[in-house]
């Protein structure tokens, strides 16, 4: 009789709240179409409890794990080792787990920017990005790395934004300034790509970051970083206004595939985790 293993592998994801997070059906969709013998664990992990969650996927013989908020930077202290570029980033949302080992890494920028170039190539565009958290630092760093001519970067606490924007000015060739958001923002005349960084809208269809509504013009890429809903209702507004728009589930789906080929050293079926999700959300026209 041959022996049979029952011992799955073991990936998964920490964050909090965690519940609205499809990427344990994305990911496991695409093991069991590329034939691994393998779980992703959504869990709900809270700032407190994430150095003991750390331990425990150490623990248990986890391969790797993401982090989603509140953890992209909070983790870093708990790791081993820091990828090059996730240490200019100052955030992981990835980690392997290799001879004992946690080396982070940040797939939160790669997979945004995968996501743009199927609309734009960011070389050479003028960028209005909203919240300056772990995810708004890797988006700005890929666009600046990428070509983006100038950068803005609005949050609440501008010192937050101007942290941003001074890592740009030092490792990129792309312009960056800082801005306080206060009340509802307008988008500078000139601007390409308005991008939503936020949490703002994370599985609350009505919700709407602070933004004027009537600064939004048809040549404009409006995207935002939430995948669900897909269809935020700043991308709602921005559709009825004529501009193009980009959903998080894009970022999302590339993220799987950078994150499956760190834990897994192979690439996994794109077409499977998109279809995956269109089915969990249906349309997002």
């Amino acid at each position: 009789m041959t022996n049979r293993n029952f011992r799955a592998i073991l990936t998964g994801s920490f964050s909090s709240p965690c519940a609205d997070n499809p990427t344990v059906a994305m990911m496991e969709a695409a093991y069991a179409h590329d034939g691994i013998d393998a779980r992703y664990i959504n869990c709900e992990v809270t700032a407190d409890n994430l150095e003991a969650a750390v331990k425990g996927a150490l623990a248990m013989g986890w391969i790797g794990f993401n982090c989603s908020l509140p953890h992209k930077v909070a983790v870093m202290a708990h790791l081993d080792e820091i990828a090059e570029a996730a240490k200019i980033i100052g955030a992981v949302n990835c980690v392997r787990i290799r001879d004992k080992r946690l080396i982070g890494d940040n797939t939160d920028g790669k997979g945004f920017l995968a996501s743009l170039r199927t609309v734009t190539d960011p070389a050479g565009k003028k960028v209005l990005l909203l919240g300056a958290g772990g995810a708004a630092r890797a988006i700005a760093v890929e666009l600046g790395l990428s070509g983006a001519k100038s950068m803005t970067i609005a949050n609440r606490k501008p010192e937050k934004a101007e942290a941003i924007a001074d890592l740009i000015r030092k490792n990129t060739e792309c312009g960056a300034e800082a801005v306080a958001w206060t009340g509802d923002i307008r988008v500078p005349e000139g601007v390409d790509i308005v991008i939503n960084a936020t949490s703002i809208g994370l599985g609350d269809k009505d919700a709407l970051p602070p933004i004027e509504l009537t600064s939004l013009t048809e040549k404009m890429i409006v995207a935002d970083v939430i995948p669900n809903p897909p269809m935020t209702r700043l991308l709602t507004e921005a559709k009825s206004r004529g501009c193009t728009t980009l959903d998080g589930l894009g970022m999302l789906v590339n993220q799987g595939l950078i994150g499956a080929e760190l834990w897994f050293g192979r690439k996994l079926s794109a077409a499977v985790m998109e279809r995956t999700l269109e089915n969990i959300f249906g349309a997002t026209d």
